[in-house]
């Protein structure tokens, strides 16, 4: 079973970043030559900024007309100077929902690590990129960072809103997002671990409940909310904040969470927010 200390001690011990340590070990399993694992990533990058520029134009409409066009929406408040969080946060928020908007009218999207929250790490990186003016080499590494955590939580846990409620989707996504963020920005090996562990405790519980059994409400707006998780996540690791609880032991904890939900709670529409009123009647009229 994988463990992301085991990566955090391998690059503390050889001088190495995350995503440095998680390249080199896919070279080694894969056997694929490091240039052509960048060139794949670039790729998944690419499909990212075409999802958000795509959510973003506002044209992206849901089949059943509950997702489309709020993406849009926050990017013209922000571009009109009158947000609240700033411009930069709210681009984040802008393009979580972007991707997320892009996903639930079937566009094309990079499951990072599904695809009912494909919009948590984009929205992250590219909101970093304008921040902190970062380049091309430096986001696909951030990308290979949040692998490396996203290949442990499916060898500890598991991302699938099914098995593991929503915590193990958007939760993983925001724990991912946040390492990555955090080595983006400069900081240390040890620092993304606390970074991912403060997002995934912040996320623990959170229940699959799909009104209507689909990925649109309220998993689109979740994918922004788990964004600004990531973030406040990794301005806490960078400033020296340090997680009590380990990041292994964290997902190990969400592991066993999920198997303690009920089934109405992890996606089978059959609790939560899908047995409302509201939520009863929009699947009725949509059914």
């Amino acid at each position: 079973m994988r463990a992301y200390e085991d990566w955090v001690v391998l690059a503390e011990n050889k001088g190495l970043k995350i995503s440095q340590v998680v390249l080199l070990n896919q070279i080694e399993e894969l056997e694929i030559p490091e240039q052509a694992l960048l060139e794949r990533m670039g790729k998944n990058l690419k499909v990212m900024r075409e999802s958000v520029n795509m959510g973003l134009s506002g044209n992206r409409r849901s089949v059943s007309g509950l997702v489309g066009g709020d993406a849009a929406k926050i990017e013209a408040r922000r571009k009109s100077g009158l947000t609240l969080l700033g411009a930069p946060l709210s681009g984040a928020i802008a393009r979580a929902l972007a991707v997320a908007e892009v996903n639930a009218s079937m566009g094309r999207i990079v499951a990072a690590p599904t695809a009912g929250s494909c919009g948590v790490l984009p929205a992250v990186l590219l909101t970093l990129e304008e921040i902190l003016g970062v380049g091309e080499t430096e986001l696909l590494s951030a990308l290979f960072t949040a692998a490396g955590l996203g290949m442990v939580i499916t060898d500890r846990a598991n991302v699938s809103g099914a098995e593991g409620g929503c915590q193990a989707e958007i939760g993983s996504a925001a724990a991912m997002s946040a390492a990555a963020a955090v080595e983006l920005a400069g900081g240390s090996p040890r620092q993304t671990a606390d970074g991912a562990a403060i997002a995934l405790k912040s996320m623990l519980g959170l229940v699959c409940d799909p009104v209507a059994g689909l990925v649109e409400v309220p998993c689109v707006k979740r994918n922004a909310t788990g964004a600004m998780i990531a973030l406040t996540a990794a301005e806490m690791a960078l400033s020296g904040v340090k997680s009590a609880i380990p990041i292994d032991e964290v997902i190990d904890t969400m592991a066993e969470i999920g198997q303690q939900m009920s089934c109405s709670l992890k996606e089978t529409a059959q609790g939560g927010l899908a047995m409302t009123p509201t939520g009863r009647k929009i699947r009725a009229d949509f059914l």
